[in-house]
C-alpha cells in the first residue's frame, strides 16, 4: 500500500471527527461533560459553561485547520502536535477526579463519565505515526496504537458484564438492524455478555498476534476489533431519535464519534503488520 494514501485516510479520519466534535462543543452540546472535566480546573466556577464551549469547539477547529496544513506540507506540524497533546492530555489528566468513578460498584476499572474520556489516549499514536513515523521503530508505532484499543475493548468491553450496563445499551441494541437479533436469543444480561466478550476475546487475540507476530491472526482479529467501531457508528442512524441534536450532537455523537480514531490506530497496526507500505 501507498504510504501517502495511508496517511490521506488517516488524515481524513482525524479531520472528520474533530470538525464534528468541534462543531458540537460550540454549540454548547454535552454541557455536563464540560463541567464535569473544568470542573477539575476549578474553571467552572471562573468561565459560563457556553463559553467553555466555544473555547474547546475553537480549539478543536484550530486542530483541524494545523492538521491539514501540515499535512499539506504548508507548516511545520508542530503546531498540530501541541493541539493534540493539549485535547488528549486536558480530558485525560480529570480521570483522577472522584466524579469520574463509580465507587458503589468497586471503583477501577467501572467509570461512568470515563468511558468517553479514556478514548483521548487514542489520538497521539496517529499523530505521531503521520508526522514523526521516522523517529520510533515500526514496533513502537504498532505498540502505542494498539494499547488504546487493547484498553477501551478490555474496559468497555469488560463493563458488558455488568447488569448496570447491559440495560443502559438495550436502547441502542434493539433499534440496530445488525444487533437486534441477539436478544432474540438471549436475555438483555446475556447479549450484554456476548458483546462484551466479543470485545475482550479479540483484545486479546490481536494482543497475542501481535506478539507472536501472527499475520493471519493479526488480520482475523483485526477485522473483529474494526467491527466493533464500524458498528458503534452505526447507531447515529439506528438509535432513538436518530438525527437529533440529542443523538448527532449530544452525548451519544460525541462517544461515537470517537471511535473514528480507533479506526485510524487499527489502520496504522495493519500498514505496519500486515502491508508494507511504498514510500
Amino acid at each position: 500500500m501507498n504510504l501517502k494514501h495511508i496517511n490521506n485516510a488517516l488524515t481524513f479520519l482525524l479531520l472528520l471527527s474533530f470538525l464534528l466534535l468541534g462543531i458540537s462543543f460550540a454549540l454548547g452540546a454535552n454541557s455536563n461533560a464540560l463541567t464535569a472535566t473544568f470542573s477539575f480546573y476549578g474553571l467552572d466556577t471562573l468561565i459560563g459553561v457556553n463559553t467553555l464551549g466555544l473555547l474547546t469547539g475553537s480549539t478543536m477547529f484550530a486542530l483541524v485547520a494545523t492538521t491539514l496544513a501540515a499535512h499539506l506540507k504548508l507548516i511545520k506540524p508542530t503546531a498540530a502536535l501541541v493541539l493534540a497533546i493539549i485535547i488528549s492530555i486536558v480530558p485525560l489528566l480529570t480521570l483522577f477526579a472522584s466524579n469520574r468513578w463509580m465507587e458503589q460498584l468497586g471503583g477501577f476499572p467501572i467509570i461512568g463519565s470515563g468511558q468517553g474520556i479514556i478514548k483521548y489516549f487514542s489520538i497521539l499514536p496517529i499523530y505521531l505515526f503521520l508526522f514523526c513515523k521516522s523517529k520510533l521503530s515500526d514496533k513502537q508505532h504498532v505498540l502505542l496504537n494498539f494499547i488504546p484499543v487493547a484498553m477501551v475493548l478490555l474496559w468497555i468491553g469488560g463493563m458488558k458484564f455488568y447488569e448496570f450496563e447491559a440495560k443502559a445499551i438495550v436502547g441502542l441494541v434493539e433499534t440496530s438492524p445488525f444487533m437486534s437479533w441477539l436478544y432474540a436469543l438471549f436475555s438483555v444480561r446475556g447479549a450484554s455478555n456476548v458483546i462484551g466478550g466479543f470485545d475482550v476475546l479479540f483484545a486479546v487475540l490481536l494482543g497475542f498476534g501481535l506478539f507472536l507476530n501472527n499475520k493471519k491472526l493479526i488480520i482475523v482479529s483485526s477485522l473483529a476489533c474494526l467491527s466493533v467501531f464500524l458498528m458503534t457508528q452505526t447507531f447515529l442512524l439506528s438509535a432513538p431519535n436518530a438525527f437529533s441534536s440529542n443523538t448527532l450532537l449530544e452525548r451519544l455523537g460525541q462517544f461515537v464519534i470517537k471511535d473514528l480514531w480507533y479506526i485510524g490506530n487499527l489502520i496504522v497496526i495493519a500498514t505496519l503488520m500486515i502491508f508494507k507500505p511504498a514510500k
